[in-house]
């Protein structure tokens, strides 16, 4: 009976410590996928601020804080924005002095502890920019999509898709630009966000089933008159803008695309968020075999949908090195496969789908020059 006693004690042993490993597998991609994930980018440090002052604000010293550009700063009930570093006032050496462009919500105050986010502005475009815009309803696979119809009268549209960590309102970062352009803009919510319909499975797919809500919204685009449309995507909303392309009934009407920190390999990224999330490193793979086991297997289709030789329209990408979620090398071997109808703009210093915080004046003249022959 010893013998048996002892497989029987090595099998229950086995099933717990397997049971253990689904439990802890749940959590973690729980952690990496759980939607709606509107809060600032998994991964940025908090930091605290130490003093405010006319146009100026002093906050812990970090990496992160002293990223060139232009940001957003959030905590709950607050959003400010920051412009770039001020290196010659005067300031001890933990802190750093970034200008106070303004402060949208809240009040800020010594000991508040917040983090950068890559979204300027919280509102609607006209709240936020003074824009005329329409509410309208998206007719989506699981129901209606709220989204904004901002006017311009040519008849290409550009259809901008958010991506992790933010919500709409970080397509406001470059309504203005496009506005100028006379081209309309519709920036719709999907899967998860609120106001839009519940994943299914209270979890985001990196795209995989998001890119439907943008293939819904390229077919309300036409039915409103547009002859073409450009999509431009962050992340997630990259790689949306990708699958669409790819599978997308309409995908004729497809002019070409823009990719800001494309979501190009769904196992890294899975793995970034976790890590950024801060799951115990022993259980990141185990997040990424639950995430497969729960999702689905994304990897494949993803790869079908970034296939260098499949593309079939003008693609710009905005992409670089410090981009700890979405690898930027996939975005290089990309250009390098196709360069006649990819161009890659590389944007050092910025964290995952911040390249126009970074250094807008040259992501816009970048932009410019990929639209203008396609509007």
């Amino acid at each position: 009976m010893r013998p048996v006693t002892a497989t029987a004690a090595a099998v229950t042993t086995v099933l717990g410590l397997g049971a253990a490993a689904l439990v802890a597998g749940r959590y973690a991609s729980d952690a990496a996928l759980r939607v709606p994930s509107r809060r600032p980018f998994p991964g940025d440090p908090r930091l605290t601020v130490h003093a405010t002052g006319p146009e100026r604000i002093s906050l812990t010293r970090s990496l992160a804080a002293l990223r060139p550009g232009t940001y957003g700063i959030e905590a709950d009930g607050l959003h400010a924005v920051v412009g770039p570093v001020l290196d010659r006032v005067p300031h001890t050496a933990d802190t750093v002095v970034r200008r106070l462009e303004r402060v949208e919500l809240g009040a800020l105050a010594p000991g508040v502890r917040v983090r950068l986010t890559p979204q300027l502005h919280r509102g609607t475009p006209r709240t936020a920019l003074g824009l005329p815009y329409e509410d309208v309803e998206i007719p989506g696979e699981l129901g209606s999509l709220p989204a904004w119809v901002v006017p311009g009268p040519r008849t290409t549209w550009v259809i901008a898709l958010h991506g992790i960590g933010t919500t709409r309102e970080h397509a406001l970062n470059l309504v203005p630009f496009l506005h100028r352009r006379r081209v309309p803009v519709l920036v719709p919510a999907y899967r998860g966000d609120a106001g839009a319909p519940e994943a299914p499975d209270g979890l985001g797919h990196l795209g995989d089933s998001e890119w439907r809500d943008a293939d819904a919204a390229i077919r309300y685009a036409v039915r409103r008159g547009a002859t073409g449309v450009v999509l431009l995507g962050w992340g997630t909303g990259a790689s949306m803008a990708l699958h669409a392309a790819e599978s997308s009934g309409v995908r004729d009407r497809i002019r070409g695309l823009v990719l800001d920190s494309p979501v190009l390999d769904w196992e890294a990224t899975l793995r970034g968020l976790a890590a950024a999330h801060r799951v115990p490193a022993p259980l990141v793979p185990l997040a990424v075999r639950a995430a497969q086991g729960r999702t689905g297997y994304h990897g494949d289709r993803l790869q079908e949908a970034a296939d260098p030789h499949g593309l079939r329209v003008p693609t710009l990408l905005f992409h670089g090195p410090d981009d700890t979620l979405a690898p930027w090398d996939r975005s290089r071997r990309l250009a390098e496969l196709r360069p006649e109808l990819v161009t890659l703009t590389t944007v050092r210093d910025a964290p995952h789908a911040a390249m126009w915080n970074a250094d807008p004046v040259r992501y816009e003249e970048a932009l410019r020059r990929f639209l203008t022959p396609l509007v």
